[in-house]
Parts: C-alpha cells; sequence; structure tokens
C-alpha cells in the first residue's frame, strides 16, 4: 500500500501522529511548504529476522584464531 498524500507542514505539525500512524501502515506523506513539495515521509525498511544457521558452512575460523600473536607483530621483525 503505497498511497502518496501531500500535506502542507503547518497541518504536519498539527497533526503528526496521525501522519505517523499512516506511514506506520505503509503510506507516503509528501510534505509541502507553500504548496511546493519539500520532503516526504516513508516507512523505514523493516530487517527480517534471519534464521538461525543460514550461513552455516560459509564461514571459517582457525583453530589458533585466539592463540597469542607472535612477538613480530608486536615489535617487528629485524
Amino acid at each position: 500500500m503505497t498511497v502518496v498524500d501531500q500535506v502542507n507542514v503547518h497541518d504536519a505539525k498539527t497533526h503528526l501522529s496521525k501522519l505517523l500512524a499512516r506511514v506506520e501502515r505503509g503510506e507516503e506523506i509528501v510534505l509541502a511548504r507553500a504548496g511546493k513539495p519539500v520532503a516526504k515521509l516513508v516507512p523505514i525498511a523493516r530487517l527480517e529476522r534471519r534464521p538461525s544457521g543460514f550461513a552455516k558452512g560459509t564461514i571459517w575460523i582457525s583453530d589458533d584464531f585466539d592463540d597469542p600473536l607472535p612477538p613480530e607483530f608486536w615489535f617487528g621483525s629485524d
């Protein structure tokens, strides 16, 4: 549902809560100043939860991942 409606800034300030409720339902609202469009209120895309294990087998962590770093890392090599 994408209904585009134009609302003047004065009316938007007066009815902001109602406009936000409409946006949450999927509508887009154009804000206008003196009848000229200047901005748009649009719903934020909701991130879908990814199922647990969706990337299983695509990531590899070395067995020595948490081993101390060699001295060369800290002090350089000569």
